[in-house]
């Protein structure tokens, strides 16, 4: 057994002992008490506080905090564990009041965001060195004009050595606007080739009308939209792997302050009552 498939049955354990623990811990004492959601929504926001917490611990200089790797694992495990903790404090209802329904989104979105987190974070960088050729992000708008310039280069040329216009059209019909940004953002995030390949075909059926020194551009201009659309996987996979913490990071915040709010809110009321 792999110290991969030991690490992930030693916290799934963890996590499942912890899930039957707290239910079976929560149903004794709804019977004994009537205070069950302090003790589970004190729970979780502690939790919540040590999983936001660790972001801005791990920044200290020398603070003896183990492993990234632990920790990281932590954060995943005991992340999920708060859905358990999440859905025992609502009781499993949905909420009622705008303010309950807020601090839900929010939940939700931090979950959410923060699963969609490790499936990007562990799969995108695989399927880049998969597709070969990485390009750095901050030299993919340079790439992507070089490769612009290039075709419209190609189009232009071909009106005066062809003595024919057919490819200069098509190229300001159907390829000025591929070669002008990123293309394709989602197709490229679910490998989805369909508008390469519907690209290619129409590049396929102009060849029928060609002569042929026209083929000869057509074909480079075929290499052109294949290296164009391997950029544009590139600009996808690497922008979203940039982007998903700029939202998971600050809806975090967010739910914190609302949770906040919602400690001051509950225990304001039930002084208000005595």
């Amino acid at each position: 057994m792999s110290g991969f498939v030991r690490r992930r049955l030693l916290w799934g354990s963890l996590l499942l002992a912890a899930t039957i623990g707290v239910i079976s811990a929560y149903a004794t004492w709804a019977g004994a008490t009537t205070r069950e959601a302090y003790l589970s929504g004190w729970l979780l926001f502690g939790l919540m506080v040590l999983l936001t917490g660790y972001n801005w611990f791990k920044k200290i200089p020398y603070l003896p905090l183990g492993r990234s790797e632990v920790w990281l694992q932590f954060h995943i495990y005991a992340g999920l564990f708060t859905g358990v903790l999440f859905l025992l404090h609502v009781r499993g209802r949905w909420p009622t009041g705008w303010f309950e329904i807020v601090i839900t989104v929010l939940y939700v979105l931090v979950m959410v965001s923060g699963v969609l987190g490790i499936l990007i974070s562990r799969g995108w960088p695989k399927r880049l060195t998969a597709r070969g050729g990485e390009v750095p992000f901050e030299r993919i708008p340079i790439v992507r004009r070089q490769l612009r310039e290039q075709a419209e280069a190609l189009a232009l040329n071909s009106v005066a050595e062809a003595r024919s216009a057919t490819i200069a059209q098509f190229h300001a019909r159907r390829l000025h606007a591929f070669f002008a940004g990123p293309q394709n953002f989602l197709s490229h995030l679910f490998e989805i080739r369909l508008p390469l390949n519907a690209l290619l075909n129409e590049l396929g059926d102009l060849n029928r009308f060609l002569n042929e020194q026209e083929r000869k551009v057509t074909a480079q201009l075929v290499t052109l939209v294949r290296q164009k659309d391997g950029l544009d996987y590139q600009h996808a996979l690497q922008l979203t792997l940039r982007l998903w913490l700029f939202i998971h990071i600050p809806v975090t915040y967010s739910l914190m302050l609302c949770a906040l709010a919602h400690i001051v809110l509950v225990y304001g009321f039930s002084a208000g009552v005595r």
